[in-house]
């Protein structure tokens, strides 16, 4: 007889019961706190993962879950038909400390920049004056925005894309990284709004060129086009300072920041870490001029604004500032990054190493194995710690920011014996 240990019983159970739409790395986790998670067997790990960086303050943070806690207990739905007590506080905290005018709250990323679309056109049709049903956005190449309909239209990921048509007019993709094919695609007068993602997360951590985000908004700017910033995934001090696109930081860290380009955005999308990964809590934030097209009735949600989030998306900005997230980001991000350009020079497995703060993805030669890269991650499941691949031969590793200096230390030479061994 063979014995079925828990984490089995309970992947089957999901196998048996869920549709089929991940593929996870095979452990069952029960609990987290810090930057450690546990399984059901007890066994403890590094998250390098951060649930796609949702959890940028560290898993269970006490001030979060206190916030999340002492609201649940007063009030946590009322919808949008009355005001609470809680949402005009919230929206003056957020364009406080981002530096806009309004904020539209939504819930989960996707709608957030299923959201800043809507404003866009709008915009573009309301006060830019695009002939009706006319407007067109642009996207990059290998973005990543979520998998709602109207996204995946702009997707080139096959998989994301099969089946799923047909898909929304008014979408142009270019090449990301090429100011020529963005200055070429801006001639169109019909062009509405650019979305971009600072750093393409699921692409792999790919990084631009430094001057490639201030001339794309400077070149929006030129054309009367709207610069929109996906920041679900490189917002909220992920990659070395508070925001990966834009100037506006009220980080300490600012001056020391790693990414040196300026480019303010028309229209900010945040989410993930906007609740330390407590609930789906994103936002869309824009100055008057623009957030002006939204009238009552043309755009909301039922969750959207609601007390639990405004509490718990308060409490998580104010562990961001309090504890110099975004100061630690940048500061073991070099470390990060030094350590893996060494391993580059022992192992033949590893090719590249790239990335911003602690959002940074390692390049694996693939050539002899397809799966290198998953069973690299096996490995280091077994080792102690969790990341994942993406695109086949990259992964991405991402901690919780709240890491001390000897984690991270540890947590490198978990990565370069694992790669090592093998």
């Amino acid at each position: 007889m063979t014995t079925t240990t828990l984490t089995e019983e309970l992947i089957a159970i999901e196998d048996q019961y869920g549709a089929h739409n991940y593929h996870p790395l095979p452990v069952v986790l029960a609990k987290g706190k810090g930057v450690f998670v546990y399984d059901v067997e007890g066994k403890e790990y590094y998250d390098f993962l951060s649930a796609y960086s949702a959890v940028n303050q560290g898993h269970c943070h006490p001030k979060i879950i206190n916030a999340l806690i002492d609201q649940a207990q007063e009030l946590t739905l009322t919808s949008r038909a009355f005001y609470n007590n809680k949402l005009g506080i919230y929206e003056q905290f957020i364009t406080s400390f981002f530096g806009f005018d309004k904020v539209l709250p939504m819930n989960t990323g996707v709608e957030a920049v299923e959201t800043a679309l809507k404003i866009c056109r709008k915009w573009g049709y309301e006060i830019k004056g695009i002939e009706e049903n006319k407007a067109i956005i642009l996207f990059a190449k290998n973005n990543f925005h979520g998998r709602t309909t109207a996204i995946i239209s702009a997707s080139v990921d096959p998989t994301a894309r099969a089946n799923y048509g047909p898909f929304l007019p008014g979408i142009k993709v270019i090449e990301y990284d090429n100011i020529p094919a963005m200055t070429e695609a801006l001639q169109d007068p019909n062009v509405a709004g650019v979305i971009l993602e600072p750093i393409q997360g699921e692409a792999g951590v790919y990084v631009p060129n430094d001057q490639y985000l201030p001339t794309i908004a400077q070149l929006c700017k030129d054309h009367n086009v709207l610069f929109i910033a996906d920041e679900v995934q490189t917002g909220i001090a992920r990659t070395g300072r508070l925001l990966a696109s834009c100037g506006n930081c009220t980080c300490e860290s600012r001056s020391k920041c790693e990414n040196k380009y300026e480019a303010r955005p028309d229209i900010l999308i945040l989410g993930k870490a906007l609740s330390g990964g407590v609930l789906p809590v994103s936002a869309v934030l824009a100055n008057d001029d623009i957030m002006q097209v939204i009238k009552p009735g043309t755009h909301g949600s039922t969750f959207g604004g609601n007390p639990l989030a405004c509490a718990v998306a308060m409490a998580a900005l104010e562990v961001v500032e309090e504890e110099n997230l975004a100061e630690n980001a940048y500061k073991l991000g070099v470390i990060f990054r030094e350590r893996m350009q060494q391993l580059i020079e022992k192992s033949p497995l590893v090719i590249g190493v790239r990335g911003k703060g602690l959002l940074n993805a390692i390049i694996i030669d693939n050539a002899e194995d397809a799966e290198m890269a998953w069973n690299i991650c096996l490995k280091l499941r077994d080792n102690g710690l969790l990341a994942k691949p993406t695109h086949s031969n990259k992964i991405r590793f991402a901690p919780p920011l709240v890491m001390t200096e000897a984690q991270l230390q540890e947590c490198c030479d978990i990565i370069e014996n694992t790669i090592l061994s093998m």
